[in-house]
C-alpha cells in the first residue's frame, strides 16, 4: 500500500522558530500575529481529525474572553508528530510509503513577506523533522500561491531535496490555476519533474461557491467537487498541458465519482466551442486521462457497489485512481470494503500501489 495523502501539520508557529528569520520570531512573540491561523477545516469540524484530536488554535494563541475560540480546547493537531504518524499510518500492515500533503495555509497571509517566510520555514521544518528522519515518507512543497513568482522561487529552492515529490496547491485560489499568471509555477513544477497536488482548502478571500458565501462549512465541503471541476476545466482550457506537456496533476480529497459526467460535458462543449480554445487540440477527456490522477476519498458510494464499479469503468482508465487515507481526516466510507474489495485484483493493486508508484517515482 502507498498512501497518497497524509496531511501533516505544524503543532504551532513556535515549532518553526529554528527555521524563521529573527524578525518573524520577534513578531510572533510580541504582536497579535501568530502566523497562518485560518485553517482549511473549522477547528471543531468532526471530519478534521481522528482519535479525538483535532486542529485547534496554535499553542501560542491567546484566546479573547467572550469569543467562540476561547472555548476551543488547545489540542495538538493529530498529524503534527512524526512518531504518531509512524504508529497510526506507516506501521499499519502492508503500508510501504506515504505522501505528505500539508494544508498549512500560507495562502491566507496578506503580508507577502510573511507568506514567503513561513512557507520557507515550513518546508525547512518538513525536511529536518520529517523527510530526513523517515525514508518511507515523501513530501509536498508548500508555496505562497498568491505570489506566483515567489512560489516558483520556493519550488526552485527546495526541489532538489530527494524527499519532495510534489507541490501542494489549494483548490481555492484567487484566480483559476490555469491562468497565465501561474505559468512560473507550472514551469518550475515541470522543470523538476514534480506533481501538482491540488487539495481541498484555500483561503483566497473570495467565496467558496460561484453563487456567494454559504452559511455552513457543510455546504462548502459538499460543493468542493464543483471547485475541483472548475480548476480542472480551467487548466485544460487554458492550455497548461499543451504548454507544459510533462506536467502531472493529482486532485487530493476531491473524490472521483463526479468526473465521468464532467468529462462527457467537457468533450461535448469542446466540440461545439473549440474555435475559442484552438490550442486545445484533443478532447479534454484525453488530457485528463493522461495527466490527471485522483485520490479515491471522500468516496461517494451508492448502496449498490456495482453502481460504483460502473463509475470506475466510466473513467476510461485504470491508471487514474490512488488510494489515500487522508490521515487524520475522517471519512464515512472505507475504500477497502466499499470499492477495492469488489474490483478485480489487478485493478485494486493499481489503486493501492502501482498508480502511486508510477506517479511519484517510488522504486519497488
Amino acid at each position: 500500500m502507498i498512501d497518497a495523502a497524509v496531511h501533516n501539520d505544524v503543532p504551532s508557529s513556535r515549532a518553526l522558530f529554528p527555521y524563521l528569520p529573527p524578525y518573524w520570531i520577534e513578531h510572533v512573540q510580541n504582536t497579535m500575529f501568530k502566523g497562518p491561523t485560518e485553517f482549511y477545516y473549522p477547528p471543531t469540524s468532526p471530519i478534521a481529525a481522528r482519535d479525538g484530536s483535532r486542529p485547534a488554535m496554535p499553542a501560542d494563541y491567546k484566546p479573547v474572553e467572550g469569543r467562540p475560540a476561547a472555548n476551543v480546547p488547545n489540542v495538538i493537531p493529530a498529524a503534527s508528530d512524526l512518531d504518531t504518524v509512524r504508529r497510526q499510518v506507516l506501521d499499519e500492515p502492508h503500508v510501504e510509503a506515504a505522501i505528505l500533503c500539508s494544508p498549512y495555509p500560507v495562502d491566507s497571509l496578506h503580508n507577502p513577506d510573511a507568506a514567503i517566510a513561513f512557507a520557507r520555514a515550513f518546508n525547512d521544518w518538513q525536511i529536518a523533522e520529517w523527510l530526513d528522519k523517515e525514508p518511507r515518507l515523501r513530501g509536498s512543497i508548500v508555496v505562497p500561491i498568491q505570489l506566483p513568482a515567489q512560489a516558483a522561487e520556493e519550488i526552485e529552492r527546495v526541489a532538489d531535496h530527494p524527499g519532495f515529490v510534489q507541490v501542494a496547491l489549494p483548490v481555492r485560489t484567487e484566480r483559476p490555476l490555469g491562468s497565465r499568471l501561474y505559468h512560473p509555477v507550472w514551469q518550475a513544477i515541470e522543470r523538476h519533474n514534480l506533481v501538482a497536488a491540488i487539495q481541498f482548502g484555500g483561503v483566497p478571500g473570495n467565496p467558496p461557491t460561484p453563487s456567494g458565501w454559504p452559511s455552513y462549512f457543510y455546504e462548502e465541503y459538499v460543493g468542493a467537487a464543483f471547485t475541483f471541476a472548475s480548476q480542472l476545466t480551467n487548466i485544460v482550457a487554458e492550455g497548461v498541458f499543451d504548454q507544459f506537456p510533462s506536467v502531472r496533476v493529482v486532485l487530493v480529497e476531491s473524490g472521483f465519482t463526479w468526473l465521468p459526467a464532467h468529462m462527457w460535458r467537457f468533450d461535448k462543449e469542446w466540440r461545439n466551442l473549440r474555435r475559442l480554445v484552438p490550442w486545445v487540440k484533443r478532447p479534454p477527456s484525453e488530457y485528463i486521462r493522461e495527466h490527471v490522477r485522483l485520490t479515491v476519498q471522500p468516496l461517494d458510494a451508492p448502496a449498490d457497489p456495482h453502481q460504483l464499479l460502473d463509475v470506475v469503468d466510466q473513467l476510461g482508465s485504470d491508471d487514474m485512481l490512488l488510494y489515500a487515507s487522508h490521515y487524520p481526516r475522517v471519512h464515512a466510507a472505507d475504500p477497502e470494503t466499499v470499492l477495492l474489495g469488489h474490483l478485480p485484483d489487478w485493478v485494486a493493486r493499481k489503486i493501492r500501489t502501482d498508480n502511486a508508484r508510477a506517479l511519484f517515482g517510488i522504486p519497488s
